[in-house]
């Protein structure tokens, strides 16, 4: 017994000794559509949440561009490849992160950050949480007005026309990841950037294996989601092909199934966690952040 307490008290010591001259991990964070890295009713205030939190925690919200500006515009207009190349440089410059990073991406910044990892692993992302990222891409007008269907499907069948034009594909984000359950085909050929990180056309293998290098990949659905179209993409689920109304699960799917990204073996040695909030994208409270991202991801 006394052993064993004298093995515990030396384990504790060390621990001590590793956080006291490392500090806590630090965390990337990484905005959602609209927003920009300083705001501060949204990536200002998350920022300052998980720095009181985490004592001396790092927390760096990347910034596209050279100002707020351009940051927000970036968010719309700059090629989605582009940005990922410009986050890599950043991270790999940035001296409190060459022991690995927690990365935490806000809607379309949580597959943003998935490319990161992916194609990125240096220095290396331990945690990656996503708080309603489109992992299947998206394919719906959101907020619909006075909930006229009928007009959200009209508007969705422009974008479709448009969305797999080269210029479009190029210059607007948000067409970079939309995805056309009715013509998967096309999709697949067209789409520059979510059909590349999801292995559509060809399996990269270092892409599943810098993938499979994370602790954990943290996915979070909003129950009540009326941006997200279908909101189960939050999920890495989708529309089944050919048409828009009946959706398979993560687990139903191809890139599961064949284990094209390395979903499976993630889940399969507990590496993947579901969590759910039952309100609108990226409506939560404090306390929810703290309880289920702060405590059990980034201590």
């Amino acid at each position: 017994m006394a052993d064993n307490m004298k093995l515990l008290l030396i384990s504790s010591f060390l621990c001590f000794v590793v956080y006291a001259s490392n500090g806590p991990v630090p965390v990337v964070i990484w905005h959602g559509m609209g927003d920009s890295c300083c705001n501060p009713l949204s990536m200002g205030s998350i920022k300052k949440l998980i720095e009181k939190q985490v004592t001396g925690a790092y927390v760096r919200s990347l910034e596209i561009g050279s100002s707020i500006e351009e940051d927000t515009l970036n968010g719309f207009f700059m090629n989605v490849n582009d940005q990922i190349t410009m986050v890599c440089s950043k991270l790999a410059a940035d001296p409190k992160l060459q022991d690995g990073y927690n990365a935490v991406g806000f809607s379309q910044g949580g597959q943003f950050l998935r490319a990161v990892a992916q194609r990125c692993p240096s220095p290396p992302m331990l945690n990656l949480i996503s708080v309603g990222g489109q992992h299947q891409g998206v394919f719906g007008f959101p907020h619909c007005p006075g909930g006229n269907e009928t007009l959200c499907e009209y508007v969705r069948k422009l974008l479709n026309i448009g969305a797999y034009i080269s210029e479009i594909q190029d210059k607007l984000v948000q067409a970079e990841y939309w995805h056309d359950p009715l013509n998967e085909q096309e999709y697949a050929e067209k789409s520059v950037f979510l059909a590349d990180i999801n292995q559509e056309r060809s399996v990269n293998a270092t892409y599943k294996s810098n993938l499979l290098k994370l602790k954990n990949l943290v996915l979070v659905k909003f129950l009540q989601d009326t941006m997200v179209i279908p909101k189960e993409s939050e999920w890495f689920g989708y529309y089944n092909p050919g048409q828009d109304k009946k959706l398979y699960t993560m687990f139903e799917s191809p890139l599961y199934i064949h284990d094209k990204l390395g979903l499976k073996t993630l889940n399969d040695t507990g590496r993947i966690t579901f969590l759910s909030s039952d309100t609108d994208h990226l409506q939560f409270t404090e306390q929810w952040f703290i309880d289920n991202i702060v405590n059990k991801f980034l201590m």
